[in-house]
């Protein structure tokens, strides 16, 4: 099977990322997408970022009603920092019947080169980008690589700050969210302070 990997905070995890998400599952070669909920870094405390089992809660919330896309807690068994190249590694050790890839925005692709063993993965494994907005790919030559698979997914420009900042300022924000990932928010009073 061919696995996407969708690595992010999701704090909260929007509509933004599913569209992006469900687009890959249903608009490439890819035959699921695994939302991979980054764990905190217990050396960046950072009041607005919520427990992780509660942002992994709230994947499972949004993507149950999607049979093509999966929350994924991988990175919470593997020692931090994380590295993208070591839970590459992890997930082929423990489920090699999986082939894995990336997805990421065209902004992620610009860093790219500063990733630890970036090379190694793009070697092994292809990486899906999406259209920002806000970006240009600069570096030509990646994007250019055998490797790199361009998808023509919709411009998404919603951000989980701009919902914590609205949502902290009593803002509706209820659109920009899957119905239960709101509910779970409104009645447990996330993101208020």
């Amino acid at each position: 099977m061919k696995i996407g990997l969708y690595f992010g905070t999701f704090n909260p995890i929007h509509v933004g990322h599913l569209i992006i998400a469900n687009h890959m599952a249903e608009h490439s070669d890819l035959d699921q997408i695994w939302l991979v909920v980054t764990p905190h870094n217990p050396h960046k405390q950072k009041s607005t970022l919520l427990d992780d089992y509660q942002r992994l809660n709230l994947v499972h919330l949004a993507t149950e009603d999607y049979p093509k896309i999966k929350a994924s807690d991988i990175e919470f068994k593997l020692s931090q920092p994380n590295y993208t190249v070591n839970t590459l590694a992890h997930l082929k050790d423990h489920f090699p019947q999986h082939e894995y890839s990336l997805i990421m925005g065209e902004d992620n692709l610009n860093s790219l080169h500063k990733w630890k063993n970036y090379e190694y993965i793009l070697e092994n494994h292809a990486i899906y980008v999406y259209p920002r907005v806000s970006s240009e790919v600069e570096n030509s030559e990646l994007l250019n690589h055998t490797r790199i698979h361009k998808v023509a997914a919709p411009i998404v420009e919603i951000s989980s700050t701009f919902i914590r900042e609205n949502i902290k300022n009593k803002k509706n924000v209820r659109p920009l969210l899957p119905e239960k990932v709101w509910e779970y928010i409104d009645h447990n009073n996330l993101y208020k302070k």
